[in-house]
């Protein structure tokens, strides 16, 4: 069985057409699911919904979508300098106030995790879990730098054994890792990549009855597009420079939203 995993799409609707045109042109890929984070930072919060579901891709709720859906009072991100903060409330609210009520009744049916057993119930092969964060919040960071100690723990709080995988997102930055037997897979992100290339980002989970394999796809697509439509809406300019730089960009150092 093979899985397309995407994560961390961010309401960036030209990413997201790119990555599921070149899902399309794979013959072997049997199915897709999301990994949460549909909205925020992007004007297309909406339109990624629909595509979503018109395309019946499953999958579960990161941090934006569980908060927009609940109107909590901040979208759980973690900023690294006032400005920042600032950004991602005004992000927030940008958000809150264009997704519909639509968008906010499906946002709010997603779960928490989906467990995927590939070969069935009958045959001894590995569980696949999908979060989005970690196996307790969706707002943890599970980066790259965690120890081995840190990951073992994840794997016995959710359950996993030797050969099963665990796929998560909200870091905006693609690795793998195996501990213990246990495949780690950060699936990065297909809307904000952070990790310094552009490129949308998604997983390719490749599962058999002995082992598994993960692949990084890159894939490019209309940036500029994406980035000028932020320009001409109301959200902050810095944004529209995050995706063109693949997340390089010091928008801690900016002190205004215009475009530098």
């Amino acid at each position: 069985m093979q899985y397309a995993l995407l994560s961390d799409i961010h309401a960036n609707l030209p990413a997201l057409h790119a990555v599921l045109a070149d899902i399309d042109s794979r013959s072997d890929i049997d199915a897709i699911y999301h990994l949460g984070d549909l909205t925020g930072y992007a004007p297309w919060p909406n339109e990624v919904v629909d595509l979503l579901r018109e395309r019946r891709i499953p999958g579960i709720a990161g941090n934006y979508d569980s908060t927009v859906a609940t109107d909590y009072k901040h979208c759980g991100c973690r900023a690294d300098s006032p400005r920042e903060e600032e950004l991602s409330h005004l992000s927030y609210e940008w958000t809150r106030s264009h997704v519909t009520a639509e968008t906010k009744k499906y946002l709010a049916s997603l779960p928490f995790r989906i467990d995927i057993r590939p070969l069935g119930g009958h045959v001894s092969g590995p569980t696949v879990t999908l979060i989005h964060g970690n196996q307790t919040l969706n707002t943890v960071y599970v980066t790259e730098d965690r120890p081995d100690s840190f990951l073992e723990k994840m794997a016995r709080d959710t359950g996993a054994r030797a050969r099963d995988v665990i796929a998560f997102g909200h870091t905006h930055k693609p690795w793998q890792r195996v501990v213990s037997g246990v495949r780690f897979i950060n699936t990065g992100s297909v809307g904000r990549p952070k990790d310094g290339d552009w490129r949308a980002c998604y997983a390719l989970l490749s599962i058999e009855a002995s082992e598994s394999r993960a692949e990084f796809i890159r894939v490019p697509y209309d940036v500029d597009e994406a980035a000028d439509a932020i320009r001409v809406s109301d959200l902050p300019a810095e944004f529209a420079e995050v995706l063109k730089s693949g997340g390089t960009t010091n928008v801690g150092a900016s002190t205004s939203s215009a475009a530098s």
